[in-house]
């Protein structure tokens, strides 16, 4: 299985795909066991009460969190979640989210990292714990 470079300043090496396109999500910083990840609310972002959708805010930080655990990782390696939980501490219905993630231990084959989600004025929208197991080599 081929896996991408992890390591471009702009998070578009980590990976296309079809998800991350129609969320317009964007990568940056990754390195050295952290990412940050970004959207801009749109009206696909929206469940029918007009506020974000969980399933958008998890997408966010599991894919920062895919960036941050490969990061670290050996050439020829790559990371999957295992376990990825979600506090929703409040709804955002515009303006941009933004999430930072970093690695918190890395073992021989499990890592662990933690996030947080921010809108607008940094007001945390939802915080993240996330456990990824590597595999390759």
């Amino acid at each position: 299985m081929d896996t991408p470079d992890h390591t471009a300043p702009d998070g578009a090496a980590y990976g296309e795909f079809p998800l991350r396109s129609f969320l317009d999500l964007r990568l940056a910083d990754i390195g050295d066991g952290r990412a940050t990840a970004r959207i801009d609310i749109g009206a696909a972002h929206l469940n029918p009460n007009g506020v974000v959708h969980g399933a958008v805010l998890f997408a966010l930080v599991d894919t920062a969190m895919g960036g941050a655990a490969m990061s670290v990782l050996d050439e020829g390696q790559y990371a999957t979640s295992v376990d990825v939980q979600l506090r929703f501490v409040r709804p955002a219905s515009e303006g941009e989210l933004v999430t930072r993630v970093e690695v918190l231990k890395q073992g021989r084959n499990v890592i662990h990292l933690e996030g947080r989600i921010e809108g607008d004025g940094g007001r945390l929208v939802a915080t993240a714990a996330g456990t990824f197991t590597t595999l390759g080599v």
